[in-house]
């Protein structure tokens, strides 16, 4: 159990921030804290390489997909499918504030909650609400481009990933065991 349990954000519109909160995960696996992380907007349906490897390993991280029908490119646009993703969110973060007062975790990684934050999907009360009910030994992680300054100073640490250069900006598509 930790001592003092931080919020952290990793944001921006470079590559890597799931990549390092998985990292902070297994880190944090090894020294024997159990890690729980909740992935927004990448259903059950994706086959994510992280899901894979988890589910083959004996580690104290437990990940889950929120179960929503969500396809980035045009979910965004059609408000039958972000009205189901606002209520499937706010009832997942109400489960989790709950949770983690009752310390069934050590780390909690909320991967692109910081997304669902930007794009009008999740409320800042309910993040808010998460944040100051959370336990003084609860580390909590939120993923995701777009994080405003309301949310910048609620975090302890952020850090911020800028996009420098990408093959994507070149055609290539995300291809299997690097980016998904």
């Amino acid at each position: 159990m930790l001592d003092k349990g931080l919020v952290q954000v990793y944001t921006g519109d470079g590559k890597g921030k799931t990549t390092a909160a998985l990292g902070l995960a297994l880190r944090a696996a090894g020294q024997g804290l159990r890690v729980r992380m909740v992935q927004f907007l990448k259903p059950p349906s994706l086959d994510l390489g992280e899901r894979r490897a988890l589910a083959k390993q004996r580690l104290a991280i437990k990940i889950e997909a929120l179960d929503i029908d969500w396809d980035m490119e045009h979910s965004l646009s059609d408000p039958d499918a972000r009205t189901r993703a606002r209520v499937a969110i706010s009832a997942a973060l109400d489960r989790l504030r709950a949770d983690i007062e009752a310390q069934t975790c050590d780390v909690l990684i909320l991967d692109e909650i910081v997304f669902c934050l930007a794009k009008g999907l999740a409320r800042m009360e309910d993040i808010k609400a998460l944040i100051h009910g959370k336990p003084p030994c609860v580390e909590v992680v939120m993923t995701g481009d777009g994080a405003t300054p309301e949310l910048l100073a609620l975090a302890d640490l952020v850090t911020e990933m800028r996009n420098l250069k990408h093959p994507f900006e070149t055609g290539l598509g995300a291809r299997r065991g690097i980016e998904y």
